[in-house]
This record gives C-alpha cells, sequence and structure tokens, in this order.
C-alpha cells in the first residue's frame, strides 16, 4: 500500500510563565528586580569568599615562588659562567644534570613601533614603502549616512534590531551623613 508522506512540525510548549494581565506584568516585572538583586547579592558573597580563599593561598604559596626564583636565578648564574663547558663549545643549547636539565632557547625576533605615524613617515621619505600596508576597508559609518547610494550594492545588507527590555525599577540609597 502507498502511503503519501507528510511532513509534521511539531511545536514546542511553552513552560514559561505568562502574564494573564495588567496586573500580573507589574508583578513579574517586580520579582525580576527581585532576583536579579539576589542573583547580585549571591555573586558578591562568592566573590568575596573567592578573594579571601586566593589571598590565604597565596600567602602560603609566597615563600614558594620566592625560593623558585632564587634557586633558578642562582642556576643560571653558575650556567652562564660554565656555559662554554656545559654546551660543549656553544655546539648544544641544552645541559642535562642528575636532576634536570637547563637550555638556552633565542625567542624569534620581533618588531616593536613607537611614534606610528613618524616611523610611517620616515619609511615613505626612505623611499621603503614596502614596508607599509595598506588595508582598505568599507567605511560602515558612511554607508549608513547615505544607505540609498549603495541600496544596489551586492554584499551590503542594513539591518535593525528591535531588543525588548525590562528595566525593574530600582532605588538607591543615599549615603549616611
Amino acid at each position: 500500500m502507498n502511503r503519501k508522506a507528510t511532513t509534521r512540525h511539531k511545536s514546542q510548549v511553552s513552560t514559561v510563565p505568562v502574564p494573564q494581565s495588567r496586573g500580573q506584568v507589574v508583578d513579574s516585572i517586580r520579582e525580576i528586580g527581585e532576583r536579579q538583586r539576589e542573583l547580585q547579592r549571591l555573586q558578591a558573597a562568592m566573590n568575596d569568599e573567592l578573594a579571601a580563599v586566593k589571598e590565604r593561598w597565596e600567602h602560603v604559596a609566597a615563600p614558594h615562588a620566592q625560593r623558585i626564583d632564587a634557586l633558578n636565578q642562582g642556576v643560571q648564574i653558575w650556567c652562564e659562567a660554565n656555559r662554554d663547558t656545559l654546551t660543549q663549545g656553544g655546539k648544544t643549547k641544552t645541559a642535562a644534570f642528575a636532576s634536570g636539565e637547563v637550555a638556552w632557547r633565542m625567542r624569534p625576533p620581533s618588531v616593536r613601533i613607537t611614534g606610528k605615524d613618524a616611523v610611517l613617515d620616515a619609511l615613505r621619505r626612505a623611499g621603503l614603502g614596502r614596508f607599509i600596508r595598506e588595508n582598505p576597508e568599507v567605511n560602515k559609518e558612511a554607508i549608513l549616512n547615505e544607505p540609498e547610494a549603495v541600496a544596489l550594492v551586492p554584499g551590503i545588507t542594513i539591518s535593525q534590531v528591535e531588543d525588548f527590555i525590562v528595566t525593574p525599577f530600582e532605588a538607591e540609597l543615599s549615603e549616611a551623613q
């Protein structure tokens, strides 16, 4: 028997409380405000506890970190003084010990620019334009000022979204004097 395939769509049943009157909307907004403030209190309490725990453990860990730093410096000073022997005259970059190893590694070169505009100007004057990137980009602010001018340009879409925002009323305490 041939059965015709049917397309079925299942709708999700809403499990959110939907107010049925203006009064219930007022109550819901009030409850949102209460729960937001409670979340803020809980987060503040959590952060207070975390700060205390972190401070306690940092205090316990500090002597270890200081000792590690001092030991590292001492090992480096001794290894630098004996580098030629440890690296077999510069043939290796690693020296092994019974308890571990030390290594000398060159970091990749990096470029740091201070005074970007002056550097760009100096490169142009020296005929070194090959070291300057030209990054053309679409001016979105100009498009928003003249949307009709680009209405037929493929790839440009101007959109606007409406947000729904619930802001419960809150009063702040005045400072005690």
